[in-house]
């Protein structure tokens, strides 16, 4: 896989992604701080909503599993059905890059002197 640097990344990723889908099958209405980080789920958030705040409280891990197929290319119509693991997967991957954009933009900057 181009997008890791390792055969280990790709396997943690994978091995992450299958914990977020059984998780969210089973507590959808729990709090998604369960298994996504806060910098994950407030760069989540802001980039689904527009708004540069984040909410202070995590959505439900059903509203981020459908934020994140957002970003993976789901439309949510009326009609379509749940996420596929396809478009979670695409949406992940779009999120790990948010994500650490945000963590580094939100963290307490260091000046060299």
């Amino acid at each position: 896989m181009a997008f890791f640097n390792s055969a280990a990344a790709a396997a943690r990723f994978t091995n992450s992604l299958a914990t977020r889908s059984i998780e969210y099958r089973v507590n959808p209405d729990q709090p998604c701080d369960t298994v996504l980080e806060l910098h994950e789920w407030q760069s989540l958030c802001a980039t689904i909503s527009g708004n540069a705040s984040p909410p202070l409280e995590p959505p439900s891990l059903h509203d981020a599993v459908r934020m994140i197929a957002k970003l993976g290319g789901f439309l949510g119509r009326k009609r379509d059905g749940q996420p596929g693991v396809k478009t979670i997967w695409r949406g992940l991957r779009r999120l790990h890059d948010i994500a650490a954009t945000w963590k580094l933009l939100h963290s307490p900057s260091k000046i060299l002197a």
